[in-house]
Parts: structure tokens; C-alpha cells; sequence
């Protein structure tokens, strides 16, 4: 019933850009705190971005200023925009959604961003 579903990711040189999608269903989207996260080969998976039912948002000290994380509600889709990408920020992207009711916590499958030149 309830679907995460990443798109957007992909190879990019240094400094490029690339803006990741996470489009939901089966959830009442405005509930849920969404994230992203990533992981590495050989490293912990990490939070990079998230954003709370109430806009708010977080970000890992490693993206900071580079990464922009937002919801659109009417599509029901969270988005990670990231600029000036490094070589260190290459793993598996993972959208995350958090019930700020219930703390049921969903993931999707992961889509793969690849930073280098």
C-alpha cells in the first residue's frame, strides 16, 4: 500500500547538479516528517536533509549550503536539490517518511548518485 518511490539520480561531474524526487502514495503526506539519506560502500548510512510536517528543515553539516531539501504537497513528493556535488557525496540516495503521529517510519528502494570526472 505504501510506496517511497526515488527518481533522479545518476552520474554527475564535480560542482554539477542533480535534483533527486521522492514521490509517495499511500500515506496522508501531510503527517509525515521526510528525509533522505545516504550510504556509501563501506560507511554508515547518514541523514542528509530533512524536513518536518511543519516545513522545517535539517541538514548534515557535509551539505550544508550545497543541498535544499522541500515537499510539495499537491504532488505529494519530497525533493533533495543538490548543487556544487563533490566526488565525497557519491552513494545511494534513500527517501525516508517518518508519521508524526504514529513514528511508523517507510524507505524506499534508493537511487544511485555517482559524483565524478
Amino acid at each position: 500500500q505504501v510506496q517511497l518511490v526515488e527518481s533522479g539520480g545518476g552520474l554527475v561531474q564535480p560542482g554539477g547538479s542533480l535534483r533527486l524526487s521522492c514521490a509517495t502514495s499511500g500515506i496522508i503526506f501531510s503527517m509525515y516528517h521526510m528525509g533522505w539519506y545516504r550510504q556509501a560502500p563501506g560507511k554508515q548510512r547518514e541523514l542528509v536533509a530533512r524536513i518536518l510536517s511543519d516545513g522545517s528543515t535539517n541538514y548534515a553539516d557535509s551539505v550544508k549550503g550545497r543541498f535544499t531539501i522541500s515537499r510539495d504537497g499537491a504532488k505529494r513528493t519530497v525533493f533533495l536539490q543538490m548543487d556544487s556535488l563533490k566526488p565525497e557525496d557519491t552513494a545511494v540516495y534513500s527517501c525516508n517518511a517518518n508519521s508524526r503521529i504514529s513514528g511508523v517510519t517507510y524507505w524506499g528502494q534508493g537511487t544511485q548518485v555517482t559524483v565524478s570526472s
